[in-house]
């Protein structure tokens, strides 16, 4: 497009006299109060698309159903005329576009020529296929798909139809905190208890026991006594250093033959005596 020259300005510099002051357009910034003579607009800038298809089988079944034809029987003459004069308009703009269209144009065609022919009856005697029945077959197929498509996209879907509720609520100044459940407690305990593992300390005290001593404890308790059940000369609660150096000292008496281990028999309670009489 090529400038005009700008309207001659007054000796003042002002914008020429306007009588509705209101410019038809802007270029470059400055307003344009009556169209130039030399505009050009190309032939494409103004092309009206009235239709718009997905493809060949889309616009064969809008020229059917346009013209109410019944699908199971389609004038494939008026079809194909109608079909190829659309083909033809689109071939001059878009090529590539129009490849898969003549591809159907051709298939018309070949069906077209193939209902001229006299039919061939098939080897069982039946009459031969309709030329027009695979071609029937998609088209119905693809308005089945076409109409489920239709209704999915009538579904009131999220961003496009309808939005989601946003309400925006103040705090109050008073915080509400949330309740604690037993399970959270449990948990916090359970991770307090293992930290408390990873830092824990283990003392070691030196605890001077005699094996002596405990003998005599041992005789002390058996005197007096015909036999006296093994588990009754320990005292769990006296500490473990305590029942090991009395097992110690219940050997060591054994071993001096001064105290009898017996059992009657297997399995059965044990129990200890004295070997020897007191006088």
């Amino acid at each position: 497009m090529t400038m005009l020259d700008a309207p001659s300005l007054g000796e003042t510099g002002t914008s020429p006299e306007v009588v509705d002051h209101v410019a038809v357009a802007r270029l470059y910034g400055e307003p344009l109060f009556a169209m130039p003579q030399d505009l050009y607009i190309p032939p494409d800038a103004l092309e009206v698309f009235l239709e718009a298809f997905e493809g060949p089988l889309d616009f064969l079944l809008y020229l059917i159903r346009k013209q109410n034809f019944n699908i199971l029987d389609i004038p494939m003459l008026s079809v194909t005329k109608q079909y190829l004069v659309y083909v033809d308009q689109i071939r001059k703009r878009n090529l590539e576009l129009a490849a898969e269209y003549l591809l159907m144009a051709a298939m018309l065609i070949e069906i077209k020529s193939r209902m001229l022919l006299p039919p061939k009856k098939a080897a069982d005697g039946e009459e031969a296929e309709d030329p027009r029945a695979e071609l029937v077959r998609r088209l119905l197929e693809y308005e089945q798909i076409k109409i489920g498509a239709a209704r999915l996209n009538a579904v009131p879907q999220f961003g496009r139809d309808f939005l989601a509720a946003a309400v925006y609520i103040e705090q109050s100044l008073q915080p509400r905190f949330p309740d604690v459940s037993v399970v959270d407690l449990q948990e916090a305990w359970a991770s307090i208890v293992q930290r408390a593992r990873l830092v824990q300390h283990h003392k070691i005290s030196r605890e001077e026991l005699s094996v002596r001593e405990h003998m005599s404890m041992v005789l002390k308790k058996l005197q007096g006594r015909r036999f006296v059940g093994f588990e009754d000369l320990f005292e769990p609660s006296a500490g473990m250093g305590v029942l090991v150096v009395t097992f110690i000292a219940l050997l060591e008496l054994a071993k001096e033959t001064l105290v009898e281990i017996t059992q009657a028999e297997a399995f059965a309670p044990i129990y200890v005596r004295l070997a020897y009489t007191v006088t």
